[in-house]
């Protein structure tokens, strides 16, 4: 499922075998301002040019669209893809992700569904997007088992979860990754959820780690985001918080200048330095912003470095109050 004949670095999520980092596609079809086919599927194969392996995708991502921009590059490279997809968010009113939904009966048809999008014949690794607080997390990962065992799904994930959950969860059925936001701003799964995830043998696929792109410097104020960007919304980009966060990204610009990086390949290699088992999957819809993430894999900071950059913290939580509520339904 990978690129063996090239040099980019490999790490391990269960059995499959993917890059160091991945891509993560969402905002190709979702919350970050208009799409752009022609530069997309441009990214998507130079990425894979590139030796990159792991592309992640959901079906809350343009409601479908991103699956179906992705199976645009799957019908001629599928042998070079370890493909990540979810499941598990209905959407809202305005497109974005709404309830979530784990009952076990949607599971099937929520593959399927993927899968024809996709147009593959299985999924690599399967995640349930967020726990359903509704659902015992056993029920919806015994049914995502189910398609394990019928050959459609290879791997299970779980997105967002809590320690407990994980572990309800590996219980039922192996885990082989926990994707969630983790970066050198938000590092609440350092101090139960990391521990649990590594207990169970699940690995770490960090999104958002650039901080949603605030930790690259390359959009300091609201009037730098499109008018749609949900980014808008965040508390991290109001100006209460914002001052003070930029502040902090040019703390990381000066780093990176005495490490001969950018900001972005010095964040991204903070967080690739967290374990072998840490996997992160940087979002760009840009070949330009491709090419500067993936110098990382080759930075070696310093440990007086590393420590610098885990003294840093952001202002601001990383959800507005709607969001949050959401996030804290799983």
């Amino acid at each position: 499922m990978t690129n063996s004949d090239n040099a980019f670095p490999q790490r391990v999520i269960g059995d499959l075998t993917v890059s160091a980092l991945g891509l993560g596609c969402m905002g190709m079809s979702h919350a970050y301002g208009p799409a752009d086919h022609d530069e997309s599927i441009a990214t998507l194969n130079a990425a894979l040019d590139a030796g990159v392996t792991l592309l992640d995708t959901a079906d809350i991502y343009g409601v479908g669209a991103n699956e179906r921009l992705l199976s645009e590059v799957l019908a001629t490279r599928r042998d070079e893809v370890v493909l990540a997809t979810k499941f598990g968010f209905l959407p809202g009113a305005d497109g974005l992700p709404g309830r979530v939904d784990g009952r076990p009966e949607r599971v099937a048809e929520c593959v399927d569904a993927s899968l024809t999008r996709l147009g593959i014949g299985t999924i690599d690794l399967y995640y349930l997007h967020r726990v359903d607080p509704a659902v015992p997390v056993e029920d919806t990962v015994g049914a995502m088992a189910e398609q394990v065992a019928a050959g459609k799904v290879r791997q299970i994930g779980l997105s967002e979860a809590s320690a407990e959950q994980i572990r309800r969860a590996a219980a039922t059925h192996p885990i082989a990754a926990l994707q969630s936001e983790y970066s050198i701003f938000t590092r609440g799964v350092e101090d139960e959820i990391l521990p649990a995830a590594r207990e169970v043998g699940a690995a770490l696929v960090p999104f958002s780690p650039l901080g949603r792109g605030m930790l690259t410097g390359s959009a300091a104020s609201t009037t730098d985001l499109a008018p749609d960007d949900f980014r808008r919304r965040l508390p991290r980009w109001e100006a209460a918080n914002l001052e003070s966060n930029m502040a902090v990204v040019q703390r990381i610009r000066e780093i990176a200048d005495g490490a001969g990086a950018s900001p972005a390949q010095v964040a991204l290699a903070w967080v690739l330095a967290q374990g072998d088992d840490v996997v992160p999957i940087p979002g760009t819809r840009r070949r330009t912003n491709l090419a500067d993430n993936l110098g990382a894999v080759d930075l070696a900071l310093t440990a007086e470095q590393l420590a610098q950059l885990s003294a840093l913290s952001a202002a601001g939580d990383r959800y507005d109050a709607a969001r949050a509520a959401q996030a804290a339904s799983r």
